[in-house]
């Protein structure tokens, strides 16, 4: 079993910043990839970064490319999710998610883990 616990989420005004963690316990070796999702009020869950656990491979939603950048410390066994620039529409809760198969994912069915979500409210 693998345990995703973020933090960092909070209320912040149009065109500030925040940086989401994600830390992993439990068998994290097991982990292939990790990834952010996130889910507005009234809308489906929807990806939003992700990367393989070798740092190689990184992939971001359109809506968040050039704002939002994921990195990991290997030390910390944490990942996280720097977001700029932040927009009313980036209101959500956000998940940070870990697969365990080979192979990267968009779609929220591949992914084995799930942490508890975060919640950040971006102010007009």
């Amino acid at each position: 079993q693998v345990q995703l616990v973020e933090s960092g989420g909070g209320l912040v005004q149009a065109g500030g910043s925040l940086r989401l963690s994600c830390a992993a316990s439990g068998r994290s070796f097991s982990i292939y990839s990790m990834g952010w999702f996130r889910q507005a009020p009234g809308k489906e869950r929807e990806f939003v970064a992700l990367m393989d656990w070798n740092k190689i491979n990184l992939r971001y939603a359109d809506s968040v490319k050039g704002r939002f950048t994921i990195s990991r410390d290997n030390a910390k066994n944490t990942v996280y999710l720097q977001m700029n620039s932040l927009k009313p529409e980036d209101t959500a809760v956000y998940y940070c998610a870990a697969r365990s198969s080979f192979g990267l994912s968009m779609f929220e069915s591949n992914y084995d883990y799930w942490g508890q979500g975060t919640q950040v409210t971006v102010a007009s």
